[in-house]
């Protein structure tokens, strides 16, 4: 099955899988889970803003970093831009934070709030150089829209 059919697959599941459920904690809890194992990334998890820091959120794989401050490193960098942030390799990224020196690729994608501001970044790492493209950043952003 390619990336892009695996997406197609797994948008219409989570979007049944949240039906209903109000709880923010809850849900990014339920989305990382099933995103993490259909596409078997090494680092699945939201960092959530909370007094002007991100704060890592519910998440999958090894330990992570607790908190990433504005501007700082991929996820931060998502956060003050806007955008979503497709690195093909992270140490060519200007300061890049490594919470595990096992992360090679990266993509960070913001979630936004009703007024337009960032409330959370869906953080995604890769062991595998150049492991996210267009694909990822076009059903990675769907999905943080239903969010």
């Amino acid at each position: 099955m390619t990336k892009q059919e695996r997406y197609e697959q797994l948008l219409p599941q989570i979007a049944s899988l949240i039906e209903g459920e109000r709880d923010e904690v809850a849900v990014m809890s339920n989305v990382v889970a099933a995103l993490h194992e259909a596409m078997g990334f090494f680092w699945t998890g939201f960092y959530r803003v909370k007094d002007d820091v991100l704060v890592v959120g519910p998440f999958q794989g090894p330990t992570a970093c607790f908190r990433i401050a504005y501007g700082r490193g991929v996820c931060g960098t998502a956060w003050k831009t806007g955008q979503t942030q497709v690195v093909p390799d992270v140490e060519q990224f200007p300061g890049h934070i490594a919470c595990s020196s096992l992360s090679r690729s990266e993509i960070v994608v913001p979630l936004f709030n009703a007024d337009g501001t960032v409330r959370a970044v869906l953080d995604i790492d890769s062991k595998e150089l150049a492991t996210f493209d267009e694909t990822d950043r076009h059903y990675l952003e769907q999905l943080c829209k239903m969010l």
